[in-house]
């Protein structure tokens, strides 16, 4: 695999993803199994190596189930490139709406960032040092006594000889450099804090174009960014910086960014960033049952529809798509697709696209039971978030067995008797219930507050049993 990337087997990778995501079982061991199958693939001869194209996947499922997670989780696992979009974003050359090459573009750039970002991590501490370096010598030359003047030395007549010619006044001293000594007991201020209060003046990159307002709107992007590139190679542009006062605590941090870039090799980063896109990167289409209809009668919003699948299909099948950094093969990039599917059938999508997606999940609608584990098992459940923002406030917030079986039930029936969101509904559930406690809490002079069944039950009932109420908060 391409450095920087991890490899679990389908076992670790589905056990990982049950730390954020209830159930779905069938649609994360199908992710599963198409990770590892990159890891496997890397293993084979070169010559079969390049015939192995991804097994992409079309997730089937209503919204709120976990569709988008799951991809997100899988990438974040693999520390791989990653990119959400939506499908119906992209149209028909010739109608409103974006490229489709854009989402690859834009996978590059993540890419690149997050390669950038882990040379940073790994520069760290030698950019710590470089920086701490630097601005004990400013803070040196900032607290050492300007020295005097030196008049011109006897006979040399206020001036240098420079060949043939004469250059009036006499040389200037030279800025003696601090020594070791004081160099070093000023680091260990800066390590103990000492310093914190004092200012010092460092030199920042001026980003600053104001000309560039005059671009704006929808698909305007592209152009800017690449504009600023190439306004970044002209003289006068390049490297220009502008200097700040600042407390030490930021110059420091400002400077061990400006350090960290300096060790960063950008040639290398830019082609391990190309490298992990074709071979790890991974693109999540949702919503593509929104352009999944057929050309019917030549017109009509159906020619759109399907001029986004045979857009979109060069690029699921494999083409090389031109960016800034480099052109980039997408032959490789796992496609994973979504969509609720109400109205259209995958059967909908033209056969070519059909056939790039050789692996379809359909993902269980949520029930009462699925509500209660994804309030108390993930890491990261909705509980446990208003428990760590409300202790902020000195608040204990607590939930009781109960209290979880009836927000399970509320949010059950509220999807029954209105648009089905899925675990979404546990978000307005929750702040339905909490939007008191969260207004109050700095005031409160009790340090624990225990939700229970009835507490929920009392403030939830009404909202539901009021149809108008209900249906624009709940």
């Amino acid at each position: 695999m391409t450095e920087g990337l991890r490899t679990f087997t389908p076992r670790e990778i589905v056990s990982e993803l049950d730390r954020y995501i209830v159930g779905q079982q069938k649609a994360k061991r199908a992710v599963a199994v198409a990770l590892r199958n990159r890891w496997r693939r890397q293993q084979v001869e070169p010559e079969l190596r390049d015939e192995i194209a991804p097994k992409n996947i079309i997730m089937i499922g209503p919204t709120g189930v976990g569709k988008t997670e799951i991809a997100r989780r899988l990438a974040k696992l693999a520390n791989a490139p990653f990119i959400k979009v939506e499908a119906s974003k992209f149209t028909e050359v010739g109608y409103v709406g974006r490229d489709v090459e854009a989402m690859i573009r834009d996978l590059v750039e993540i890419a690149v960032r997050l390669v950038r970002d882990e040379e940073v991590e790994r520069v760290q501490g030698r950019a710590e040092e470089l920086a701490e370096q630097r601005l004990a010598e400013m803070i040196a030359r900032k607290n050492a006594p300007t020295p005097p003047a030196q008049p011109p030395a006897q006979g040399q007549g206020g001036g240098q000889m420079f060949g043939p010619f004469f250059v009036p006044g006499g040389s200037q001293p030279q800025a003696t450099p601090p020594p070791t000594s004081e160099l070093e007991r000023i680091r260990q201020q800066l390590r103990d804090g000492e310093l914190d209060d004092e200012e010092v003046e460092v030199d920042v990159a001026d980003n600053a174009s104001p000309f560039m307002q005059i671009f704006g709107g929808h698909g305007m992007e592209e152009m800017e960014v690449n504009l600023r590139d190439m306004l970044g190679q002209l003289p006068g542009f390049k490297g220009k910086t502008k200097r700040r006062t600042v407390g030490v605590p930021e110059a420091l941090e400002i400077l061990k960014q400006q350090e960290a870039e300096k060790l960063v090799d950008m040639d290398r980063v830019k082609n391990e960033a190309l490298e992990r896109t074709q071979q790890a990167g991974i693109v999540f289409l949702d919503e593509i049952d929104k352009v999944a209809g057929r050309q019917t009668a030549g017109s009509g919003p159906d020619v759109s529809r399907e001029g986004v699948q045979r857009d979109l299909l060069p690029i699921v099948e494999g083409s090389t798509v031109s960016t800034k950094y480099g052109p980039v093969k997408t032959d490789h990039i796992l496609f994973i697709a979504a969509g609720a599917f109400h109205v259209a059938e995958v059967g909908d999508l033209i056969p070519e696209l059909q056939g790039r997606f050789p692996i379809r999940v359909e993902l269980d609608s949520l029930e009462k039971a699925d509500f209660v584990r994804i309030l108390t098992e993930p890491q990261n459940s909705l509980t446990r978030q208003y428990e760590a923002l409300l202790k902020t406030e000195g608040l204990a917030l607590e939930f009781t067995d109960d209290a979880i079986e009836a927000l399970a039930a509320y949010a059950q029936e509220a999807n029954t008797r209105s648009e089905n969101i899925g675990a979404r509904r546990l978000h307005t559930i929750l702040e339905a219930l909490l939007e008191e406690v969260s207004f109050v809490a700095p005031e409160m002079s009790e340090d624990r507050l225990t939700i229970d069944a009835s507490k929920v039950r009392s403030t939830l009932q009404p909202i539901l049993s009021d149809d108008e109420l209900a249906r624009y908060i709940l």
